[in-house]
């Protein structure tokens, strides 16, 4: 028997940078969202749950700013997108269902917001030193 070991080339760098995550959670809120509102006509759990995802994944990364900020604006902007794409320039159309929209999804918003943001300032305070130490 032998074996035979495959070398895997290794990349060096950074890894994904902010902008990356900015890219890949825009273009899967884009996807998911898009998906949800042509064939549900309207956004609900699925979008949901994806902004919900896309957070966790962004703060797990390490990008804790740009996961608190991108997937509401990503979200208002494809559901704005979306909905004038389906209702067409009906403004008084278009408006409610941006509401709607937004309506729909905002206990996620919420939860999702929330977490990033906590997760983003709490490790700004564990990275200054502590004033006990400072006047030590």
């Amino acid at each position: 028997m032998s074996t035979e070991t495959v070398k895997k080339t290794i990349v060096g760098g950074p890894g994904l940078k902010k902008q990356g995550v900015v890219f890949l959670q825009s273009l899967l809120i884009f996807v998911f969202v898009s998906l949800e509102i042509l064939i549900r006509s309207g956004a609900g759990s699925i979008s949901g749950v994806v902004l919900l995802l896309v957070t966790y994944g962004g703060v797990n990364y390490g990008r804790r700013y740009v996961a608190a900020v991108t997937p509401p604006i990503a979200y208002a902007a494809t559901t704005l997108v979306m909905t004038i794409f389906t209702d067409g320039i009906r403004i008084s159309r278009v408006g409610i269902d941006f509401i709607a929209s937004l309506a729909s999804v905002a206990p996620f918003l919420l939860i999702s917001a929330l977490y990033a943001w906590f997760m983003f300032f709490n490790e700004r305070a564990k990275s200054r030193p502590s004033k006990r130490r400072v006047e030590a």
